[in-house]
């Protein structure tokens, strides 16, 4: 038990306060408990006994919820600190600059890339994303990747066969990228694309 420090005089209420915290077993600084003798209302005395007795829990609550404090100050900017890579990590798509409209000649798959930053954690890479852009008109457009739909091979355009080539297992792609022959599962991937200002951007990330 810690040792209490009470001023006052060793008569009354302060007399049977002193008492009290003796017989619960606390250290009394400063009063000889033996010269306590005065009178004391048994109510009071009752009162201060009963407070005594409840000291310690309250003792107890007031550690217990100064501990959840500290570690509460300690521990929500690591959890912060752990969490906010794994918020950062997720992907967020953005229109990715392309390049002019006016390079795609009518109906003739012209490929274009952009670069884009990944964040993996607190890791920030630069990744380049490759599309071939079509036009049959000069004002609608279509993007799609230059991966092979069967292993991730890079395609190539073929202008004299009019088709996308995969060099891996001969995959064959016509010019709006459905698959004409080979292991390929479906056509190449599209991307949303638009044209604003005679700009070309993909929606990428």
């Amino acid at each position: 038990m810690p040792d209490l420090v009470i001023t006052g005089s060793a008569s009354g209420i302060g007399a049977s306060v002193a008492r009290a915290l003796a017989d619960a077993g606390y250290g009394v600084v400063g009063w000889d408990i033996a010269d306590a003798r005065s009178p004391v209302d048994v109510g009071d005395e009752a009162s201060v006994r009963a407070a005594v007795e409840r000291l310690p829990g309250q003792l107890d609550g007031a550690v217990l919820a100064a501990g959840g404090l500290i570690a509460a100050i300690y521990t929500i900017p690591g959890v912060a600190y752990l969490l906010g890579p794994a918020l950062l990590s997720q992907k967020e798509e953005t229109w990715l600059p392309l390049g002019a409209a006016s390079k795609v000649p009518l109906g003739s798959p012209t490929l274009f890339k952009a670069t884009v930053k990944r964040t993996t954690g607190w890791i920030v890479n630069e990744e380049q994303i490759a599309a071939f852009v079509l036009t049959e008109d000069g004002r609608e457009f279509i993007a799609m990747s230059n991966i092979c739909t069967h292993l991730g091979c890079r395609v190539r355009w073929i202008a004299d066969r009019q088709q996308f080539l995969s060099p891996c297992h001969n995959g064959v792609f016509d010019k709006y990228g459905n698959v004409v022959s080979g292991p390929p599962p479906r056509p190449l991937d599209r991307y949303p694309v638009k044209e604003e200002n005679g700009q070309l951007f993909i929606l990428g990330g």
